[in-house]
């Protein structure tokens, strides 16, 4: 049987501000990405997702991002590697704590927004964040886009791995994210989205924005907390998997 991991960025409320139903997303995914607190999150919303993840059987990952609760982590930052590289590491310790509080265990890191993107081509800053991950946990496995500059690095340094495809979001014909201020570049329909997302665990193809077919293998399939209907989509996506005989499971079941 086929098997793929659902992942989710949730979390991303801050103080009294919610973002996102993360209760009925965390019934629906494998993996849950928690913010951090640096581009979104706060400690009591750390803990009380950690709490529910905890509850539904969902491994726990580092949502980590640079330091923009303004622009929500997606301003691309030049941060130098004397801050960036304490800042990750700062991330994911405050969630280890958070999470063994709950009960639980962080098991992987996911970069967030800009951060994210700008580690698949700069060497330098992904040098910081395999270098972050490795200073805290060697253990830990980085979720990350497939051929980016940042998982060939975390490879090259003994770091296991895994790729991301996203349900929600438009590919270009080189396989990368269209940016967010394109037209098309988040996808909304539930049953087109999880169509797509099935071929893709099946054929290991996705139509990209040019109507080209471009490969991608995937080890995990995100849907963005933030993105209007997510939970609905996800469990469209989630039922239209299962019923074609695919197995949901996390990529870093927790020890």
């Amino acid at each position: 049987m086929t098997s793929i991991d659902l992942n989710s960025d949730i979390g991303e409320g801050f103080g009294r501000w919610t973002l996102g139903d993360d209760a009925a997303m965390l019934e629906v995914v494998s993996s849950a990405n928690i913010a951090c607190g640096f581009h979104a999150g706060d400690p009591r919303g750390m803990l009380a997702t950690a709490r529910t993840a905890v509850r539904t059987g969902s491994s726990i990952g580092a949502h980590v991002g640079y330091r923009d609760l303004a622009g929500f982590g997606r301003r691309d930052l030049d941060v130098a590697s004397a801050d960036l590289v304490p800042e990750i590491v700062y991330q994911i310790g405050a969630l280890q704590a958070l999470a063994a509080v709950a009960g639980g265990r962080v098991s992987y890191v996911k970069p967030h927004g800009a951060l994210y993107n700008r580690i698949a081509h700069d060497e330098r800053q992904a040098a910081d964040v395999v270098r972050a991950v490795r200073d805290v946990d060697d253990s830990l496995v980085l979720l990350g886009l497939p051929g980016s500059v940042v998982l060939r690095i975390a490879e090259e340094q003994g770091l296991r791995t895994a790729r991301e495809a996203f349900a929600d979001r438009a590919y270009t014909a080189d396989g990368r994210l269209v940016p967010r201020n394109a037209p098309g570049s988040v996808l909304h329909d539930p049953d087109e989205v999880a169509i797509r997302m099935l071929r893709l665990v099946e054929t290991g193809e996705l139509v990209a924005v040019d109507g080209s077919t471009i490969a991608l293998r995937a080890d995990s399939i995100c849907v963005h907390g933030d993105t209007p209907g997510a939970a609905a989509m996800a469990g469209a996506l989630r039922r239209r998997l299962e019923s074609a005989g695919v197995r949901i499971g996390p990529f870093a079941p927790a020890p």
